[in-house]
């Protein structure tokens, strides 16, 4: 048995404690009050870290509900396969745009509170913020794969308070150990998008290393962060890759390894990927209008499948509530999949899932310099809200990264 948990450096003024009550609740557990190897032992000072400093929102609106604030509440590890992790870096994403704007405020509160136990609005003070890269501080008492000094990286699900903080808690199987060859600035532009484009391509349209070699891909609006991190995959593991964007990023595709790069905006792009030869699968990070001719692109009576990023799920319980909403997001799906299934071709909605094994995989990628964060610009952690304006403004040609702590 284990004396009292000790706290790690990350609180810098941890609580003082009475050596004489140690000792006895030592000598009653029947340990050696000076035996590391059975006791871990507190730290001692005048008081325990309670705050810390964060970018919080107190309500849901546009870029001026943002708020800096030194008075963040400390996270805490409440359970014993948590840790705790001092953010270095962290990056933008859209999903911190929409939640910014209060967009999934009903599915995400049911997550955070099952049996509707608290108020409305207690997910106040909210801290955004998805990608991090860090060191973590402290570990729960079930961790014994990593341990405090180690660099990580991670993807933090979206109903758990964020990354623009100087710390933040995730469980171990959301992080993983971050690529030796970058920085944590670099580092931080890839966990999110790597972790939906895992989900994606592997978990919903069923690529693997082993059978991409044969497919031919097509991701629809590529140049944004999913977008580029899903092209280097794909040509990482074989497969014959074609991507649309605007003329800009189309050398930044090319560089990026896409065997075709085509500009939506010159000719009708519609007729020319219909002359093409067939797709295996098809990614579309745009949704809208290209879902309506986007399947006649793949390759009938074959397995193909068409998988999109851009679903009503949040918007239907947003509208309808959590109920109803699931019910339309149930019927819109099945309807869909069913009608595109008559045609010999399977229609998919993709969603973000954490998961630290894929950022294991990602992170081999990395280090053999098969995979590369594509980051269009830095911003410091006093600039978050103009590093806001600049991803809601849209045509991102990669990541935009907040640092934290240089580095």
């Amino acid at each position: 048995m284990l004396c009292p948990i000790k706290r790690s450096a990350c609180l810098k003024e941890p609580v003082t404690f009475c050596l004489t009550a140690w000792l006895q609740l030592c000598k009653t557990r029947k340990l050696n009050a000076l035996d590391s190897r059975h006791c871990r032992m507190f730290s001692t000072s005048t008081q325990l870290r309670t705050v810390m400093p964060a970018w919080v929102i107190d309500k849901y609106g546009k870029n001026d509900v943002l708020r800096f604030t030194t008075n963040a509440s400390f996270p805490i590890i409440d359970y014993p396969n948590e840790v705790m992790v001092k953010v270095h870096a962290a990056s933008l994403n859209p999903i911190d745009i929409t939640m910014r704007n209060g967009y999934g405020t009903v599915a995400l509160n049911i997550r955070r509170d099952p049996l509707n136990i608290k108020s409305t609005g207690n997910e106040f003070p909210l801290i955004l913020g998805r990608d991090v890269s860090g060191v973590i501080m402290e570990c729960g008492l079930d961790i014994s794969y990593y341990k405090p000094g180690d660099e990580v990286w991670a993807a933090v699900p979206p109903w758990k308070q964020g990354t623009f903080a100087e710390f933040v808690v995730l469980s171990a199987n959301e992080i993983s150990h971050k690529p030796k060859t970058l920085t944590h600035t670099q580092a931080a532009a890839l966990p999110y998008v790597a972790a939906t484009v895992w989900s994606v391509l592997v978990n919903t349209a069923g690529l693997s290393k082993e059978n991409c070699p044969e497919k031919r891909i097509l991701i629809i609006g590529a140049s944004g962060g999913v977008g580029t991190c899903a092209i280097q995959l794909m040509k990482a593991w074989g497969a014959n890759v074609t991507a649309t964007c605007s003329k800009n990023a189309v050398n930044l595709l090319k560089t990026l390894g896409a065997d075709h790069v085509l500009d939506y905006k010159e000719g009708c792009i519609k007729t020319t990927l219909k002359s093409l030869k067939q797709f295996d699968v098809i990614l579309d990070c745009v949704g809208g209008e290209t879902e309506k001719w986007a399947l006649d692109c793949l390759k009938p009576w074959s397995g193909a499948k068409y998988v999109t990023l851009v679903t009503p799920f949040l918007l239907n319980t947003d509208r309808l509530g959590i109920a109803d909403g699931m019910l339309q997001t149930g019927v819109t799906i099945g309807t869909k999949a069913l009608k595109h299934l008559c045609r010999g071709v399977h229609y998919r909605w993709g969603f973000f899932a954490p998961n630290g094994p894929a950022l294991d995989e990602f992170s081999e990628l990395v280090d053999v310099g098969k995979v590369r964060p594509v980051i269009e610009q830095v911003f410091q952690f006093s600039e978050l809200p103009q590093a806001f304006q600049k991803v809601e403004n849209g045509h991102s040609r990669g990541k935009t990264v907040i640092s934290i702590i240089d580095g």
